[in-house]
């Protein structure tokens, strides 16, 4: 017997195995009593395959829903696309008549003008915001210059000698990573 936790495709093997087993040996049976009723061995081949139909026909729906999904899936970017652009159209076309709109479905929403308060609150939102931020226009970073404090600049003056480093008349090797330094080579 078939229990809940079988698989809908074991459930109906064996209700196929079922109706061969009652083809094979009962159609001589003239009733067969099952849960207080008796059926003959038609009604229950009847009921048998009504089940294995039952399946079947899901299954068959399920593989025409996942074909009809694929198409969606592929199809509805150009169909969104082309909806957008007649939306567009509409409203371009018919923007001063709603009525019209709305037979199409389209409702225009109009724009509230912001009152002085509001404009106000934002303006003040604004320079508290960048104010926070320390953030400056172009023309306001051309006026920001750099002072220097705590630095004591000595003029220099023409008369007084000027230090030299000394130069050095031969040449010295530079040093490698290890610290030693290299011999120079002749160019070949």
């Amino acid at each position: 017997m078939a229990s809940n936790k079988e698989s809908k495709g074991t459930v109906v093997a064996l209700a196929q195995q079922l109706i061969a087993g009652t083809n094979k040996h009962l159609t001589s049976t003239a009733q067969v009593m099952l849960g207080g009723s008796s059926y003959t061995p038609a009604q229950v081949t009847e009921k048998l395959q009504t089940l294995v139909n039952l399946r079947r026909d899901v299954d068959a729906t399920r593989a025409s829903t996942k074909a009809k999904l694929v198409t969606e899936t592929t199809q509805m970017p150009a169909l969104r696309t082309f909806m957008g652009a007649l939306v567009t159209f509409i409203e371009a076309a018919y923007a001063n008549q709603p009525d019209v709109l709305a037979d199409f479905g389209i409702s225009l929403k109009a724009r509230t003008p912001l009152t002085v308060e509001v404009k106000t609150a934002a303006a003040a939102k604004r320079v508290a915001t960048r104010a926070a931020r320390h953030t400056m226009g172009a023309n306001q970073k051309k006026s920001v210059k750099g002072a220097v404090v705590g630095i004591a600049v000595t003029p220099v003056t023409g008369s007084a000698p000027q230090p030299t480093a000394p130069v050095s008349t031969s040449p010295t090797a530079p040093a490698t990573s290890t610290g030693a330094t290299a011999v120079p080579t002749a160019p070949r």
